[in-house]
């Protein structure tokens, strides 16, 4: 809500404005010139007074000021401490004293109005008020009405003189109190989002108004309300936390390839991205984007996962150049960190093309080291018994991964079946 605290604010910005109301002294005074020599000590020592929180002294000093230059930004600053001092009664006997019920400087009755609401004399707060908006037309005194309509619960028309103020110059601080009120005490829920939306299309969904809109889209649970304003929101503010309640909100409607789509557009999770490539079997796009991973850090993991999707995308299998481009980065992983799926992975590469049976069953033994009882270890070590001849020694190992999980794999079923075939053709011709 509009709080007389920034109500304060705003007449301490007036005040620096001289010349915006008739004065009642016969001599106009520019506020740059001093009247008197002593004038500028007496401002230091007014604003230390006032920095010190001793409003009584400082608003002292403002009102001499103001009786020896005649400048009326002096008055509005003792008036201004008056209220901070709590002396509300002060100032209403004070602007009475030079208005006589008049309303010829609006910045006076905006004091005695502001000392009325904190006096909770709001019915006489109200009547003022209005008089002033009728004559002033300016929008700080319409949301000083609404405010005062707001304290009296009377919220249609707090409503009413907030879209008058609303209109004269579309500013989205007002929009923002008028929805609050349209959702929160007149339940109009719909009418406040309409408003908010509205406006977000016409003049764009800035920081104040996106954030409106998502409290409000989050407390009605509306999820796609929620992604629509956090993508808007995401254009004038690009940070992470915003990025990952999108993310999240793609990932709760299990939109992955709309997550895909942000992600690669804007590059704010390329780890979460690689996974998504990874579950979605989009290898052609894993293998670069996990090979910038390991430029970026230097994790040999990276490296080797972008030589395995390299080769899990590449159309031809059996491309000389493709393997030997996997089998130097494999080589370079396995230099740095033996893990037992790049040295699996190298080994079964050098077996089923062909290429070094001998020396992918070391890289094999090798992994089974680190896990020993690894089904896709045990049947790459049967698979390259196989390649080499050796049969039976391939199929004791088959045997021993028919018991294990995984045995039903097409792969793993496959290599039962070559063996087996195997071991019957050897047969036959002995």
């Amino acid at each position: 809500m509009y709080d007389i605290i920034k109500i304060f604010i705003s007449i301490a910005l007036l005040i620096t404005i001289t010349g915006c109301t008739a004065s009642t002294k016969s001599v106009e005074v520019k506020g740059h010139e001093k009247v008197f020599d002593n004038e500028d000590i007496y401002i230091l020592t007014a604003l230390r007074a006032e920095q010190l929180k001793e409003y009584d002294a400082s608003s002292s000093i403002f009102n001499t000021l103001y009786n020896k230059t005649d400048k009326k930004e002096y008055l509005y600053r003792s008036l201004q401490n008056d209220l901070a001092d709590d002396q509300s009664q002060r100032v209403i006997d004070r602007v009475d004293e030079i208005l006589n019920n008049t309303l010829d400087d609006f910045v006076l009755v905006r004091f005695k109005i502001i000392a009325l609401i904190k006096q909770d004399k709001l019915l006489k707060a109200k009547e003022l008020a209005i008089s002033l908006v009728e004559s002033s037309k300016e929008m700080d005194d319409y949301l000083l009405v609404s405010e005062i309509h707001v304290k009296l619960k009377e919220f249609n028309t707090a409503v009413k003189y907030l879209e008058s103020a609303y209109i004269k110059e579309y500013n989205e601080e007002i929009l923002d109190k008028m929805s609050i009120v349209l959702y929160v005490n007149l339940q109009r829920k719909k009418d406040a989002i309409a408003q908010l939306e509205t406006h977000s299309r016409v003049y764009g969904c800035s920081k104040q108004i996106c954030s409106r809109l998502i409290g409000f889209y989050s407390d009605e649970n509306n999820i796609d309300g929620l992604l629509s304003t956090y993508l808007r929101l995401y254009k004038i503010d690009s940070n992470k936390k915003i990025a990952n309640k999108i993310i999240q909100i793609y990932g709760y409607k299990k939109d992955y390839l709309s997550m895909i789509e942000f992600l690669e557009k804007n590059e704010t999770d390329d780890d979460l991205l690689l996974q998504l490539y990874i579950q979605t079997k989009n290898y052609k796009k894993a293998a670069p984007l996990a090979h910038k991973l390991y430029k970026s850090n230097g994790d040999p993991s990276y490296l080797g996962q972008s030589a395995i999707f390299e080769y899990e995308g590449a159309d031809d299998k059996n491309d000389k150049n493709m393997h030997d481009s996997i089998i130097k980065k494999l080589e370079e992983v396995i230099e740095a960190q033996k893990e037992g799926i790049y040295l699996n992975y190298l080994g079964y590469i050098l077996i089923d093309h062909d290429i070094d049976a001998k020396k992918g069953l070391e890289y094999i033994h090798e992994a089974l080291k680190i896990e020993p009882n690894s089904i896709y270890y045990l049947d790459s070590l049967a698979w390259g018994y196989y390649k080499l001849g050796e049969c039976q020694k391939a199929k004791k190992i088959m045997d021993r991964v028919k018991n294990m999980d995984g045995s039903s794999n097409p792969e793993v079923v496959k290599h039962i079946e070559m063996i087996n075939k195997c071991i019957k053709i050897k047969k036959g011709k002995k």
